[in-house]
């Protein structure tokens, strides 16, 4: 096919590579690149204490109980519920204001997100079907934001803008995913008189928000540690009480709105979910000890599921779906990315750390051996994924005009 004239590209790329990034994300773009390296910190002393003498008291301080609850508990249930509410509030943004507000331009993430959830969940199934350690199905679906846009971070400017959107709306709904597994396949012991107390309040909070105008934060708050608690009663994970509280809270479409409570309560998060809560959730996660047959246990159905579902499944499933969405005249990429742009993401997008050792604790509760394989392959497979991803996109990743770029000439001849 021919494409439109050179002169006619020239003239309007400005209108579509001079992208506005709006103050929030930037903000939280600039805090996932420090909040990248303190992770990176935790882990490597959570993963030296847990191998030295002091191994026994570094894991047994962990299972410590504090109000009824192990301290590892409250971390994975308490200050991660904190995580997801920020989760929350990026989705909610995307879909007023981001990539996610137009349909058409939506489709793009949304698709590369079903498809890097869709082939690594069934690299992992083929080689667990009908084995215990199937329930690690959900195990390589997640991509860590706040790594991958930290890998991100330190190539500045030598990758598109509209990659680091791409990126970031492909990670929110990649994490939606994997909030609605576990809310689906990882809940126990379901109580529906809690449940229905907990959507009670829920319901309570849109109610204030829709019809009443509550534009106080501090009612929502309150609100949600009360849907907190009744979900943690209820048998279905905590955590997504953070989710349902962030589309409670009141949001303005406007994004110069920076009194909108939504946007307030997002800034508020970013250093402290960024620099505390996630550094906690690593020290408290990461403590793998590494016995004698742990270069073995890589071989083993669950690891390799985990790690081949990572580094290869994410991108191939990112890219694949990538394709025949524009391929199908779906959607289009935006002009200043070509398919080299979508691979890098597709290999950061392997990158699974948090949400995957998160997964991992719910899949293999009380067996202790699986999850510390798991997470040695999770850590191995994350590592792999950021410097190959890093690697690309520093050799491939530098933005090019799309009248002299052939890949995204290929990309108008698929169209």
């Amino acid at each position: 096919m021919v494409g439109p004239p050179r002169g006619f590209i020239a003239t309007i790329m400005p209108f579509f590579t001079s992208v506005r990034l709006s103050s929030t994300f930037k903000s939280f773009f600039a805090s996932s690149k420090s909040g990248g390296i303190v992770l990176i910190l935790c882990t490597l002393l959570s993963l030296a204490l847990a191998n030295s003498p002091f191994g026994p008291s570094w894991l047994g301080f962990w299972q410590q109980y504090v109000a009824g609850l192990s301290i590892e508990h409250w971390v994975n249930d308490a200050l991660m519920a904190i995580f997801f509410l920020m989760i929350g509030l990026e989705l909610e943004r995307e879909l007023y204001n981001g990539e996610l507000s137009d349909l058409r331009n939506a489709l793009l993430p949304i698709l590369a997100a079903i498809g890097g959830i869709v082939v690594p969940a069934s690299i992992h199934f083929a080689f667990n079907n009908g084995s215990p350690t199937q329930a690690g199905v959900g195990i390589p679906m997640a991509t860590d934001i706040a790594f991958a846009l930290g890998v991100l971070a330190l190539l500045g400017s030598r990758v598109p803008a509209s990659l680091k959107i791409f990126l970031t709306a492909l990670a929110v709904m990649d994490d939606l995913g994997a909030i609605i597994v576990i809310a689906l396949f990882y809940s126990t012991g379901l109580s529906v008189a809690y449940l229905a107390g907990a959507l009670a309040v829920f319901a309570l909070l849109v109610l204030m928000n829709r019809v009443l105008r509550v534009m106080a934060l501090l009612p929502y708050l309150v609100g949600g540690a009360l849907m907190w608690f009744l979900m943690l009663k209820s048998g279905v994970h905590a955590t997504i009480a953070g989710v349902l509280l962030a589309f409670a809270i009141p949001y303005s479409a406007r994004q110069d709105d920076e009194k909108s409570p939504s946007h307030r309560l997002e800034h508020l998060l970013h250093k402290p979910v960024a620099f505390l809560i996630l550094p906690i959730f690593a020290l408290a996660n990461t403590g793998i000890v590494v016995g004698a047959g742990w270069a073995e246990e890589l071989l083993s159905p669950n690891s390799l599921g985990i790690m081949l579902g990572l580094v290869a499944g994410k991108p191939v499933g990112i890219v694949l779906f990538s394709f025949a969405a524009v391929a199908l005249g779906l959607c289009r990429l935006p002009l200043d990315l070509a398919w080299r742009h979508v691979i890098g993401a597709g290999l950061l997008g392997g990158i699974g750390f948090t949400m995957s050792i998160f997964i991992t604790n719910l899949a293999f509760t009380g067996a202790p051996d699986a999850i510390n394989a798991s997470k040695m392959a999770i850590l191995l497979a994350s590592l792999t994924a950021g410097v190959a991803g890093f690697v690309w996109l520093k050799m491939r990743g530098a933005p090019t005009p799309v009248d002299d770029d052939p890949d995204t000439l290929d990309f108008d001849a698929a169209r």
